[in-house]
């Protein structure tokens, strides 16, 4: 078998999210019914991904892998893709992957941005399946500051909703917004991973936040919380974006799958936090570029 990188893009609004479900249109069911089909395979293929998205969200820069037989000729799998798949979905690249790539656990950080539209935005309609709107107006400001206590190594519990036997042991590397020229706001979130809709909830805290709604006591309450918090609100999918997936040189790559598939404990609270590679600097609050 040979294994292969997928990158792929795609307009969420259409689709039930990335895992593959019985009658339900998903990224994952689609890729794999028509990478199946163009290469006439006898057995289905099966992709592992770097995210699993919720329904509604978008991705740019979305990362796949999948193992092929060593005789097929994928050297027309992009093409054909591009043939046969719906606008909404785009494979971007196929390449061969480097020896001990995962998609999924060799990944390093996953970079989202989230889009939002205030009083002080000017909201284009063209856009509007991609950007959610708040009541209010946010204060960049005490939204950047508030944003510092969240990051770092922490149990983020309190903004997940919890899955039977997953952790919530998360490392927030970057948490900020900014204000465009025409008034949209930009919330980049990066970490080493993220759980289920903990990124949406982290917006509604931090929105929360930023239209004065609340404040840092209350955030600093809800970081404190042993389980999910009831009071932090889930903002809408459309707003969210995987924008880039990072990996590590090659040379790497099998150790931090490898150390990715351990479970973490809440032991690691105590520790400090393992240098890893560079993270994009647009991804860091100014206190730390």
């Amino acid at each position: 078998m040979t294994r292969w990188r997928l990158d792929i893009a795609y307009d969420g609004a259409s689709f039930s999210g990335w895992a593959a479900q019985p009658g339900l249109r998903t990224v994952q069911g689609e890729l794999e019914k028509w990478t199946t089909q163009v290469l006439r395979l006898a057995e289905p293929v099966q992709l592992t991904v770097a995210g699993r998205t919720d329904a509604g969200v978008h991705a740019r820069g979305q990362v796949a892998h999948v193992d092929l037989p060593r005789e097929v000729d994928t050297g027309r799998l992009l093409h054909r893709l591009q043939r046969v798949l719906d606008e909404d979905l785009r494979v971007t690249d196929v390449s061969r992957a480097p020896e001990g790539f995962d998609a999924r656990f060799s990944a390093i950080w996953r970079r989202y941005v989230y889009r939002l539209w205030d009083e002080q935005s000017r909201p284009d309609p063209l856009l509007r399946n991609h950007v959610a709107q708040v009541r209010g107006t946010v204060d960049v400001e005490a939204t950047n500051q508030a944003a510092l206590m969240l990051l770092g190594l922490h149990d983020f519990a309190p903004f997940c909703r919890p899955r039977d036997g997953a952790t919530t042991i998360r490392t927030l590397t970057g948490l900020q917004v900014q204000r465009r020229k025409d008034g949209m706001l930009e919330y980049t979130v990066v970490a080493d991973a993220f759980c289920h809709s903990m990124v949406r909830s982290l917006m509604g805290a931090m929105t929360a936040v930023g239209t004065g709604r609340q404040d840092e006591a209350w955030l600093a309450e809800v970081k404190a919380s042993p389980k999910r918090h009831n009071g932090v609100l889930v903002m809408p999918a459309k707003g969210l974006c995987l924008e880039e997936v990072g990996y590590p040189d090659e040379s790497r790559l099998a150790e931090r799958a490898e150390l990715s598939r351990s479970m973490r404990s809440p032991d690691e609270l105590a520790a400090p936090a393992l240098p890893d590679a560079a993270l994009p600097d647009a991804a860091l609050p100014e206190e730390q570029r």
